[in-house]
């Protein structure tokens, strides 16, 4: 058909491309690209002071430099840094990274509960977000104590949450104990449930009831740590997380530098899980951005 058939001169066909082409360009502008964010990592090197105690500790760094080249070759926009259980609660040199970075990274700091409001709100103005409690081969702490009781005040009072990494049965009972308190809880590495079990385990199918809170989310982080078989867990453990706690209540993270399982494991091997994982380019894009308000990006 000409452009006479069709009732237009050549110069108010062109003058639609234009319209067109600026309609699709303003509608580009006013939809801002979705920020794509690894919530789980961690930096260190070994002129760092080693914490008393600890279960591990690497012979290699794992600088700060090193890590934004995981996020750039990967196209992350934004990172977190979790504090390693190995260097206590200095989080000195989590501080000092998250300085360095302008606010493309947060923090989450280990902190004993004895800590003062002031170290807190220190450490929230370096772009700290939450606390971390890494409770595997630790006693499981009281958090009726008047101390627990002061520090999760001051959590609830400044808007951080508290991630855990403990197995799927004890979490069961911690996170409502947390809840209580009023806090926002985040479980690590899809609650670690019994590798035996996997999503049989009665723990993993308590910890999926605390979806109905709306106050919990779940690092679907490391499927290396759940046992040999952990991604083929990760794949069956994936639609039941999703279905109890909604895309937005799932966050993914690297796990870089992979902690013990180095050898078999690098950032690109499980960025490129989580596309088998979640097949929906979507549904994928709305995981990755869905920290975005938790994080404080």
């Amino acid at each position: 058909m000409t452009f006479a058939q069709r009732g237009l001169t050549r110069r108010q066909f062109g003058a639609g491309l234009v319209s067109l082409a600026t309609l699709a360009a303003t509608t580009a502008r006013s939809e801002p690209a979705l920020p794509v964010i690894d919530t789980h990592a961690h930096v260190f090197h070994r002129g760092l002071k080693l914490a008393p105690g600890r279960r591990y500790a690497p012979d290699y760094d794992a600088p700060l430099a090193l890590y934004l080249e995981q996020l750039d070759r990967n196209g992350m926009t934004n990172g977190v840094l979790v504090q390693p259980s190995f260097l206590g609660s200095d989080n000195s040199y989590l501080v000092e990274c998250l300085k360095q970075t302008s606010g493309r990274l947060r923090g989450i700091a280990v902190v004993g509960p004895s800590v003062s409001a002031d170290e807190l709100r220190a450490l929230d103005r370096a772009g700290v977000v939450g606390l971390r409690l890494n409770l595997v081969g630790q006693p499981l702490p009281d958090l009726a104590a008047v101390e627990w009781k002061g520090l999760l005040g001051n959590v609830k009072a400044m808007g951080w949450q508290v991630e855990i990494q403990r197995n799927a049965s004890d979490l069961a009972v911690l996170a409502p104990q947390l809840l209580d308190h009023g806090v926002t809880v985040v479980l690590d590495h899809y609650t670690l449930p019994d590798p035996r079990l996997g999503i049989a385990d009665p723990g993993f199918q308590s910890v999926l009831k605390l979806g109905t809170t709306k106050n919990v989310w779940v690092k679907i982080s490391a499927p290396y740590r759940n046992g040999p078989a952990g991604e083929d867990f990760a794949k069956a453990a994936y639609p039941l997380l999703r279905e109890a706690y909604g895309v937005d209540h799932l966050l993914w993270g690297s796990d870089w530098p992979h902690t013990q399982f180095e050898a078999s494991q690098s950032y690109d091997k499980n960025r490129q899980f989580l596309d088998t994982l979640i097949a929906d380019a979507r549904e994928r894009a709305q995981v990755l951005a869905s920290p975005r308000s938790l994080f404080r990006f």
